[in-house]
């Protein structure tokens, strides 16, 4: 938790805090993880651009706010409305805020992420989790996110690349082997992931990894 500062250091403090905002969001939010699995989706789909950019990004900025909703409502209530209200100070308000990020944190990052950071940093262990060092736990966090997004990213290759194989054997079996694999199968691989309603599983297979 800061100190009591003067109230222009705090509005200092607090404009650096929205500054760093998108940061945040990135690096302790579910944000990564979702991004990551709907980009490797349109790779492995073969749709080049499409969706654009900025539908994945605004689709991973919906589902993140759905996952942190209970994250955000104690954030909300503990921190957010007591500053507005004046009850309590920027420095606390940020701490307050911290709390049940930390908490998230925690339970998604794997405890052999952790302890690897506070072996390479030389330090010793946390005998509780409110000992959790902040450099540690968002190392930790990180790397545990980036490797739950590329084992969910492997399985959903791995039906695309099944069929690439099967429509390339095909083609070589016909003697077309001045055709495209990739063009050939794209129509089918959109097929059978609009049959199986393939949106509605990606989002709902990401949700309940958080759990």
């Amino acid at each position: 938790m800061l100190p009591n500062l003067e109230p222009s250091l705090q509005i200092v403090v607090l404009l650096v805090m929205m500054s760093m905002l998108p940061l945040m969001i990135v690096t302790m939010t579910p944000f990564l993880r979702i991004m990551i699995v709907l980009s490797l989706l349109r790779t492995s789909m073969g749709t080049q651009q499409i969706p654009p950019n900025m539908v994945l990004i605004g689709m991973a900025i919906i589902v993140t706010g759905y996952v942190l909703g209970p994250t955000l409502g104690e954030i909300n209530e503990k921190a957010l409305i007591p500053l507005s209200n004046q009850h309590i100070t920027v420095p606390v308000a940020i701490g307050e805020a911290y709390k049940p990020l930390r908490r998230y944190m925690l339970k998604q990052t794997e405890m052999k992420d952790l302890a690897f950071f506070y072996r390479l940093s030389n330090s010793p262990n946390p005998k509780s989790p409110e000992d959790v060092g902040f450099r540690e736990l968002i190392s930790a966090y990180l790397l545990s996110e980036l490797r739950t997004a590329f084992q969910i990213g492997f399985l959903i290759f791995i039906p695309f690349l099944v069929i690439d194989l099967i429509i390339a054997n095909i083609l070589l079996a016909l003697g077309m082997i001045m055709l495209s694999p990739t063009i050939v199968s794209l129509p089918f691989k959109l097929l059978i992931f609009v049959a199986i309603d393939g949106w509605a599983l990606i989002i709902k297979g990401l949700v309940q990894s958080f759990n």
